[in-house]
């Protein structure tokens, strides 16, 4: 059994050593652990530090591209250095290291393939009140998005199987959190959550520079991955609501019309046909959209066979 941890970097030089001198050497369970830095175009000595710290495998992005690009790249590179488990953590020693064991034990006992930390994010201190809730909400989305129970949707801190990180295909390229739960639910993993702890944060996050940001980021990347895996109820529903509200001057206009008061009503009957006409041709669209995602199965099938083999 062997285990790579994977950490994405940008300009971590400052951080690396302490998050490197804490992660473990032997666990019960697994006969290889390597590390593996994933340098998404540092301008520091990054890639220096990891080399003094004796890091196995150094992969380097030669142009920043952001955390999902970084996550993806980390994945295959793991995937090609013959990974049984990967763990994936963060570079400023965000989570404590020695919850590694924790984290990839429902994997080794056989009940889970994918394992989210759960930070406890509603009550950790080191997040302000309004970030707390947000959390707390976000992971509610998507763990009805994904139809499974996530209390910590956002965390980096996760360890997967060989099979998962196959299957995993990142499209984001904010972050890579979210889109790959909904992702990994859609294809029903084994998927559970164990409490994790976390160390004072070393720096201000670069991910969520603003609220605000954060907020649309995540919108999008859930409405975006949600889609893209459950299209037609999606358009269902967005085409049904549209029927449902065309109906009401549709039908506010019939009513006048039969008690002989329609003449001057006519803008509710265009109004309802329009809506309602849109709202079917709605419905269509999903058809459609279910079966092109018929198609991106298959593609997603050739891309798991591709790297299974590679």
């Amino acid at each position: 059994m062997k285990l790579i941890i994977q950490i994405p970097c940008y300009n971590e030089a400052e951080t690396l050593p302490l998050t490197l001198s804490q992660l473990p050497q032997q666990i019960a369970g697994v006969d290889e652990i390597e590390y593996l830095i994933v340098d998404d175009g540092s301008t520091d000595n990054t890639i220096e530090v990891a080399r003094q710290a004796g890091v196995h495998h150094i992969v380097q992005i030669k142009k920043h591209a952001g955390l999902a690009n970084a996550y993806r790249t980390g994945l295959d590179a793991c995937i090609r250095l013959g990974a049984d488990l990967i763990v994936n953590t963060d570079a400023d020693n965000q989570y404590h290291a020695e919850d590694i064991p924790l984290l990839i034990q429902p994997i080794l006992e056989g009940k889970a393939e994918l394992v989210i930390g759960d930070r406890g994010v509603a009550n950790l201190e080191t997040f302000s009140p309004l970030k707390r809730q947000l959390q707390k909400w976000g992971s509610k989305v998507v763990s009805k998005a994904a139809g499974l129970e996530i209390p910590d949707a956002t965390s980096g801190f996760r360890a997967m199987t060989r099979e998962v990180a196959l299957r995993t295909n990142v499209l984001s390229n904010y972050s890579y959190t979210l889109e790959t739960l909904i992702q990994a639910g859609s294809q029903n993993f084994a998927i559970f959550s164990v409490p994790v702890r976390t160390n004072p944060p070393q720096r201000p996050s670069r991910l969520m520079r603003s609220i605000t940001e954060y907020l649309t980021h995540s919108t999008v990347t859930i409405v975006r991955a949600y889609t893209m895996y459950r299209p037609l109820r999606v358009f269902t529903i967005i085409g049904s609501i549209l029927i449902g509200i065309g109906m009401i001057p549709a039908i506010r206009f019939v009513y006048f019309f039969f008690i002989g008061q329609g003449e001057g009503k006519i803008q509710s009957l265009l109004l309802g046909a329009v809506l309602i006409i849109v709202g079917f041709q709605t419905l269509l669209i999903g058809l459609v959209a279910d079966l092109i995602s018929f198609n991106r199965k298959l593609l997603e099938e050739v891309l798991y066979r591709f790297k299974k083999n590679e």
